[in-house]
């Protein structure tokens, strides 16, 4: 199978970027992260918070590339390892996780939140997704796939799903392709040129759309599109104007003559609407000039601004530091320059290079000095600016991530012993997946600034499924673990590394033996609050 992906990769090597032979290892560009970041942090001034110590690293590493939180096994072997080197030790866990079923299943969720908003449970995306991450599959490909199935997977619906779901909303369509493929929103520059950035004009936007309006779905589900139909808009001065098909960076596409008129073209019309309305109708030929796949050919030809490496980029730096390079994450342009703009540059140049690889990139990105910080409330000002990257922050779990972690929490450690190193582990972790999907579902997608919502908390403090689910005194079930240790300090430091993945302070442990001992005659109880408690507080709620 061809994809524009080979013509465009070379041409972009030998226009300046790094040539594939030139890739460094993800520890090697890892170091080149960390050299930009404290390169400025010194020129700044300001000194970076301390590295994190091994349990907390994990804990923050297992949640971002497996989606849950490690097990009381995993932690503790992981402790237990003796390294003569900790950057060696903690490289053989980044890879088991990224070799992992696991890594496979939380990239297809975080897939499905950036570009469904998981607006709908849709069954054959998420299956499509999660056959893209099983393998790998390079970003653009996954771009190409979205965008102009037709022309990769002609048999396969699934894909459609992305454009599908805005098809009937052109200026929707048209802003999210552009938010979330290329970093940038012109939706203020729908009705007038953009008041606040000098970069988006009317043409800009009316050109974006112009590579969408003649696309269409057929009643058997597939992609399409019309042979004519140009959007045209009115200026702020009254003018009708019609700027064709222009991208981003001000390239613009001169559409060919359609060389079909009359009763040739009519029947054409006629035969894409009857297949709009009949899944028997035969499905109508494709124009040999198509925008939709001008837009694809455009946004990965681009070597000037690179719109599609940079938002790669910046959104997977988003999403392991708290916040882009480039932020917000939806306005890259002139006016709103990167915080670090020569790392996004080579980072985009580096991406490029490796084929759009984002397990590679990922890999880097979580083996710097950068993401292994702790987090500090900083005395002065200047350690707190979020731009610098010189403390970590706390990033709110996704509705899967806490679904999934109140299950892996909820399980008896024996039985959970050695379980995820099995063969058995990728069925398992498909099962709480459909296990943690009703929860889930209740569950806000964080954005910035997010608070926890009244109606998550109530649901925690009334729902009959925590009863049932999580706080079940059966063997197999923490609680039911934790009912068969005789002392109530060994009961207690159980929960405390299954839960938070931690030994309890000696001050935690005190309180809460001391309420223990006051309720020895309903210790099953007892021990249920003690797990509810764990499990409700910030510190399980947040990635830190």
């Amino acid at each position: 199978m061809r994809f524009l992906t080979h013509a465009i990769t070379a041409f972009a090597l030998t226009t300046g970027g790094v040539s594939a032979a030139e890739l460094i290892a993800p520890p090697q560009l890892a170091a080149m992260i960390d050299r930009h970041i404290d390169g400025r942090l010194k020129s700044e001034g300001v000194v970076p918070a301390e590295g994190i110590e091994n349990e907390g690293f994990l804990r923050r590493l297992t949640l971002d590339l497996a989606g849950r939180i490690p097990t009381a096994a995993e932690r503790r072997e992981f402790l237990d390892q003796v390294e003569t080197d900790q950057a060696d030790k903690r490289q053989k866990v980044i890879q088991r996780l990224l070799d992992s079923p696991d890594f496979a299943y939380h990239s297809r969720n975080q897939l499905d939140i950036l570009l469904l908003l998981r607006d709908e449970h849709n069954d054959e995306w998420r299956e499509y997704l999660l056959e893209a991450t099983r393998e790998n599959r390079s970003w653009d490909r996954i771009f190409q796939e979205v965008f102009i199935p037709e022309d990769t997977l002609s048999s396969d619906v699934r894909p459609v799903s992305y454009v599908k779901h805005q098809l009937n909303d052109l200026d929707a369509l048209t802003n999210d392709s552009s938010v979330k493929w290329l970093g940038v929103n012109i939706a203020c520059a729908k009705c007038h040129d953009h008041p606040l950035v000098d970069d988006w004009t009317q043409d800009h936007y009316y050109g974006m759309t112009s590579f969408f309006k003649r696309t269409f779905r057929t009643k058997k589900g597939f992609l399409s599109e019309r042979f004519e139909g140009l959007p045209k808009y009115t200026d702020i001065y009254g003018d009708e104007k019609q700027p064709g098909l222009m991208f981003l960076t001000g390239v613009q596409v001169e559409v060919p003559p359609l060389g079909i008129e009359g009763e040739a073209l009519k029947k054409l019309q006629e035969g894409i609407k009857k297949s709009e309305k009949d899944e028997k109708a035969e499905a109508p030929p494709r124009p040999d000039f198509r925008p939709r796949a001008k837009f694809v050919e455009l946004a990965l030809a681009d070597n000037e601004k690179r719109f599609f490496a940079k938002n790669l980029v910046n959104r997977l730096w988003a999403r392991f530091f708290g916040r882009g390079l480039v932020h917000p994450l939806d306005q890259m342009h002139s006016q709103n320059a990167p915080s670090h703009p020569a790392l996004l540059d080579d980072l985009a140049l580096d991406v490029e290079a490796s084929g759009y690889d984002m397990k590679r990139l990922i890999h880097a990105l979580v083996s710097t000095r950068a993401y292994a910080r702790v987090i500090r409330i900083a005395a002065d000002s200047q350690s707190s600016r979020s731009e610098l990257f010189a403390v970590a922050v706390p990033r709110p779990l996704s509705p899967r991530q806490l679904s999934l972690s109140f299950r892996i929490a909820a399980r008896s450690p024996e039985k959970m012993k050695g379980l995820v190193d099995g063969d058995a582990w990728s069925d398992q972790r498909d099962q709480l997946e459909k296990q943690a999907e009703g929860v889930a579902k209740r569950l806000v997608i964080p954005d910035d600034g997010f608070q926890v919502p009244v109606t998550e908390a109530l649901w925690f403090s009334n729902n009959q499924s925590i009863q049932n689910d999580i706080l079940n005194g059966s063997g197999d079930h923490l609680v039911g673990y934790l009912k068969g240790i005789a002392s109530d300090s060994e009961a207690v430091t159980a929960a405390f590394c299954s839960i938070l993945n931690r030994e309890p302070a000696e001050e935690e442990l005190k309180v809460i033996e001391q309420y223990l001992s006051e309720r020895e005659e309903r210790r099953e109880e007892a021990l249920k609050q003690v797990v509810w408690a764990l499990l409700a507080t910030p510190e399980f709620r947040f990635n830190h």
